[in-house]
């Protein structure tokens, strides 16, 4: 794969992975980050713990908005049986049309699985494009239609999907072989973020030889005393050896975050959440600068929560909640703003669980964020 390659088949498939202007963020990144807006709309939804998906949830939409299941763990969806355990997920054009890419959570079975839909929302086909992985939890759209996916164990690699199916996906291992927690593009710089989903795990940076193309570059970790708000960066040694020392143990003084989770890159700030102590981060890539937003986004020790809040510049709004122990992943934009796909996973405290499920909402998201 080549970074012509990607980009000449990019250009003809569309201009834009997702909606510059309207983004969703899961609710343990957006709580701190931005004040609940005056008059916003109240998040949607309520959830029966003891039933199946909550409908309620579509039932309970503003004016104007309509919800649908579009793919059931176990059941054919397109043509190809969806994947449990539905994970992180984005959205890419496809000329008039769209694709959605989930992440699969599965130990060994794990991978990605594309849906594609024609302009009027009808299902086209799903498919896979990346199988045999082990956990993929974390995953980022590239700047030129790419999906970038890491596998959530120790020595975990990420792998680039094509999320159109035409080319195979390819290991990336100069971006590191360790437990993926979260991704990030940051396309002004010309680097991806990367959180470590360990105790004591490291925020890294991969600076590619040629942005576009991931195949080589350097990886380095983030140093710094703990509590210091100024952070510098140092190469990892070894990036991509199988039973070496550990990528955290290999620079001294690297800083330390207690469970690495979901990572964004917005506005000139990469956020990301720590699960293990329920905070907000963001790093400052301009400044150099490391300051906690949140102390207690979300759950200390869990996962994602059941919320999504829309996000355009400095504008939020609430937009879904579900209760019941009912999780959200992979909440992505389609590129025209007007749809939103995310995945629902029920508690594991239900038995017998009932199946996760992949959900679109379609309506005038950008109405709600308005001034």
């Amino acid at each position: 794969m080549t970074r012509g390659r990607w980009r000449r088949r990019s250009a003809v498939q569309g201009t834009s992975v997702r909606s510059a202007a309207l983004s969703a963020l899961p609710g343990a990144l957006w709580r701190a980050t931005f004040a609940r807006p005056d008059g916003g709309c109240e998040p949607r939804g309520q959830g029966d713990p003891d039933g199946p998906f909550p409908m309620d949830v579509l039932r309970a939409l503003p004016p104007g908005f309509a919800g649908r299941i579009v793919a059931r763990s176990g059941e054919r969806a397109g043509g190809v049986v969806w994947h449990a355990a539905p994970d992180g997920g984005g959205c890419f054009p496809d000329g008039d049309g769209w694709i959605y890419v989930s992440n699969c959570a599965l130990p060994l079975l794990g991978g990605v699985t594309a849906l594609r839909f024609a302009p009027d929302g009808t299902l086209r086909s799903g498919y896979r494009i990346l199988s045999g992985a082990d956990r993929s939890g974390a995953g980022a759209a590239t700047p030129w239609h790419t999906w970038v996916s890491g596998e959530r164990t120790p020595y975990g690699r990420v792998f680039e999907c094509d999320p159109y199916g035409l080319r195979a996906p390819m290991p990336r291992l100069a971006m590191g072989l360790f437990t993926h927690g979260g991704v990030a593009c940051d396309p002004d710089r010309g680097v991806v973020y990367l959180t470590e989903g360990e105790p004591d795990g490291c925020l890294y940076r991969f600076r590619p030889d040629d942005w576009g193309d991931l195949t080589t570059g350097a990886l380095e970790v983030m140093v710094g005393d703990p509590g210091e708000e100024s952070v510098a960066w140092e190469r990892v040694p070894i990036p991509a050896l199988p039973d070496h020392v550990p990528l955290r143990e290999q620079v001294k003084g690297a800083r330390r975050f207690a469970g690495g989770g979901d990572c964004r890159y917005f506005d000139g700030l990469v956020r990301f959440v720590t699960e293990g102590d329920g905070r907000v981060w963001a790093y400052d890539a301009a400044r150099e600068c490391l300051t906690v937003l949140h102390e207690t986004a979300g759950r200390p020790g869990g996962g994602a929560d059941g919320e999504i809040t829309l996000v355009a510049g400095d504008r939020s709004a609430p937009f879904l909640r579900l209760t019941g122990g009912w999780t959200v992943a992979g909440s992505s934009m389609s590129p025209a703003g007007d749809r939103l796909y995310f995945s629902c996973r029920p508690s594991q405290d239900v038995r017998p669980a009932p199946a996760p499920v992949t959900v679109e909402v379609h309506g005038p998201f950008r109405d709600l964020v308005r001034d």
